[in-house]
């Protein structure tokens, strides 16, 4: 009864209303910047590469795909780490696929964006995509609302396989998706790359230094 109680507060308290608001936010641009770099073709995150590949591979929907493996990885934190799961997680397995999906589709009615593309105006897409992406999974985590399923398992991992440290549990984690990926016949991106060994940090950053001061954070 305490839990439920505490839960009602946390999710009907001022704060606790703007955490949800920015959390759901952060994830609707999440998808709307996945579905830019998945336009512009140099790479995504690591999940969102791996997915793609299954999704082709299985003909089916990258955002239909997507909630699938996140169904699977979600009833094994369900198992072994279930504080780890809030609303976010719920919205974030459901929702970012299928923005990306139907953001994707709109692009592809715009002259301006079909292939080729000039090489300077991918960039520029990247930057402004990559930068939205990054800030947004900040917003989502810092909310501290639920973790994804696929974020999740490398802390699961991490308890359980103590004498590593989490951040190298994390790349190789990101590592066995994007080789994956690679098997299933996507092409390898410099940004798929540079999200394997730099993703974790970088949100972490945006985390403590900018997203935190919207829940009141300084630090």
């Amino acid at each position: 009864m305490k839990k439920i109680k505490a839960l009602l507060v946390k999710y009907t308290e001022p704060q606790g209303l703007w955490r949800i608001f920015c959390m759901m936010t952060a994830i609707f641009f999440m998808g709307v910047s996945l579905s830019f770099l998945i336009l512009v073709d140099m790479g995504t995150d690591p999940f969102s590469f791996m997915n793609r590949g299954f999704a082709a591979t299985l003909h089916m929907s990258f955002g239909t795909w997507q909630l699938v493996m996140n169904c699977i990885l979600f009833i094994i934190t369900f198992l072994f780490q279930r504080s780890l799961i809030g609303l976010g997680t719920l919205v974030n397995m459901t929702v970012i696929g299928y923005v990306a999906d139907f953001f994707g589709s709109v692009w592809n009615q715009i002259d301006a964006f079909q292939a080729p593309m000039p090489m300077g105006l991918r960039l520029v897409i990247l930057a402004g995509a990559l930068g939205v992406f990054v800030f947004s999974a900040a917003v989502y985590m810092t909310a501290e609302l639920g973790t994804a399923p696929y974020d999740a398992i490398p802390f699961i991992l991490s308890q359980h396989v103590k004498q590593i440290p989490f951040r190298w549990i994390r790349m190789i984690w990101d590592t066995a998706a994007t080789v994956i990926g690679l098997l299933l016949g996507m092409k390898l991106g410099v940004i798929t790359v540079l999200m394997v060994l730099t993703l974790g940090p970088v949100v972490a950053w945006f985390g403590d230094h900018v997203a935190g001061r919207l829940f009141g954070r300084t630090e």
